[in-house]
Formats: structure tokens, C-alpha cells, sequence
């Protein structure tokens, strides 16, 4: 008889809860824990296969019925800027995004603090203290990193670092064939800039130059209006039934 093997991966299901995205709707998670030697090369298949990370967990929705939440990737050498995208980038020609070790700061927790009382008061995250925000970047067993977004310097161009204030942050995950977005924000007094635009086509462009053929968002969800935004950088792929499929 063969045997599964110690350490594989065990999946639980949540109970049900009110969907965050979809009024009226209810949402159910599998889960499992990526911890250990495993738990990079887990958090590679799994994503591949629509799963999404929060610390030491690895979730996808299971919820009966329903099948809104999709799981997005860009692909990123084929990606097209639009003209908008364009004058987004321009916006931001000051901005340098420097990846560094996911390590906490204080100064990190303010403007997080800050994006969540301006944008997300009645979330999920509203209540999180220094130390859920610690958590969140710090406990990971994959290869996460944080990309901070500050004004170019002198010297930018020779170290990648930018100086004065964060304008931005986002944590982001290292995979086998992509990079994925855990969580971003930054400072809600500069919506001239469209931030949270400028980090996903700078990720993009980060992901070209690491080799890297995807930039995975997290889901969309048809109908939500919070998700409708990660419609717009295509081509994308987008998991289905017969596994993930193109979109112009």
C-alpha cells in the first residue's frame, strides 16, 4: 500500500462567512499551511493553481455555488500599455522602487495606517495593530521581499534607492514563473499619482527584468467593482475549468 508522504500538505475548509465582495453572498476558503522545507516550491504549485498567500497560509476560494473569484495573471512580455497607463507612469518618472528583505518599519506602519483609516475603514484589515502589520510582512517561509517606493535621489541610479519620504509599499512574493502582489498601499493623499496603478505596471516591467513570465494579482472578481481594475492589464491569463485561459 502506498503511503503519503509526512510531510505533505493537509487542506481545511472554513465555515461559511459574509463575501467581502459579492453582497449577499457567502464565502468558504480551502487552506493549508506552507511551513518547512516545502513551503516554496508548495507556494509555486499552489499559486499556479489559484491559491493565494497570507503569512503561513495558502488559501483559494471554495465557496458552493458560486465561481466569481478568478485567479489573474499578466503576461508580462506581451503586456500593452494604454495611454492613461502611460501618463500614469510619467506621474511617477520621480518615484524609485528599491527591493529590499521583508522587514518591518515603523515608518512602513504609518502610511499602512494611514491607507487603511483613508480607504478601508470597514475592512477586514481595519483593526490590525504594529504587530499584526509585523506578522503580516515577517511570517513567511517563501521568498517574499518588499518593494518601497521613495522620490529618486542623486544616487538613485546607482543604488536603486530612493530618498525622503514612502510614498508606497508593497509586498511581493519571488516565484518560479512570476511575481505575486500580496499587499500593497500607500500614502491616500497623492491620488493624483494612481500609486496602486504605478505598482502593478512596475511590477511588471520588474518581472521583465528578472526573466519572469507572469505578474500574478490575486483574483477578479466579475461584478465586484473593488476588483473591475485588474481587468485592465492585458493580456492576461485567467484559471478556469480547462486551466488558465488568454484575454486580450
Amino acid at each position: 500500500m502506498t503511503k503519503e508522504p509526512r510531510d505533505a500538505p493537509q487542506f481545511y475548509l472554513t465555515s461559511p462567512a459574509p463575501c467581502p465582495y459579492l453582497p449577499g453572498q457567502e464565502e468558504r476558503k480551502v487552506f493549508t499551511h506552507l511551513v518547512g522545507k516545502r513551503a516554496v516550491a508548495l507556494n509555486d504549485a499552489l499559486t499556479q493553481s489559484g491559491f493565494r498567500r497570507s503569512q503561513t497560509i495558502a488559501y483559494r476560494p471554495a465557496c458552493e455555488g458560486c465561481r466569481a473569484c478568478v485567479s489573474v495573471r499578466v503576461k508580462v512580455d506581451e503586456f500593452k500599455l494604454t495611454r492613461n497607463m502611460r501618463r500614469v507612469l510619467d506621474a511617477n518618472a520621480d518615484l524609485s522602487g528599491h527591493a529590499q528583505p521583508a522587514e518591518p518599519t515603523s515608518e512602513q506602519y504609518s502610511l499602512f495606517r494611514a491607507y487603511l483609516d483613508a480607504r478601508h475603514s470597514d475592512g477586514g484589515m481595519a483593526d490590525m495593530s504594529v504587530l499584526d502589520y509585523s506578522m503580516m510582512v515577517e511570517d513567511s517561509h517563501v521568498d517574499s521581499r518588499l518593494i518601497e517606493y521613495r522620490p529618486r535621489g542623486i544616487d538613485s541610479f546607482l543604488n536603486g534607492r530612493g530618498h525622503g519620504p514612502l510614498a508606497a509599499v508593497c509586498l511581493t512574493d519571488v516565484l518560479a514563473d512570476g511575481l505575486s502582489m500580496v499587499y500593497s498601499f500607500y500614502d491616500p493623499g497623492a491620488a493624483e499619482r494612481s500609486l496602486g496603478t504605478y505598482m502593478i505596471l512596475e511590477h511588471i516591467e520588474r518581472a521583465k527584468r528578472l526573466g519572469l513570465p507572469h505578474l500574478y494579482l490575486g483574483y477578479w472578481v466579475e461584478g465586484s467593482r473593488k476588483m473591475a481594475y485588474k481587468a485592465r492589464y492585458v493580456p492576461q491569463e485567467r484559471l478556469g475549468l480547462n486551466g488558465w485561459e488568454r484575454f486580450e
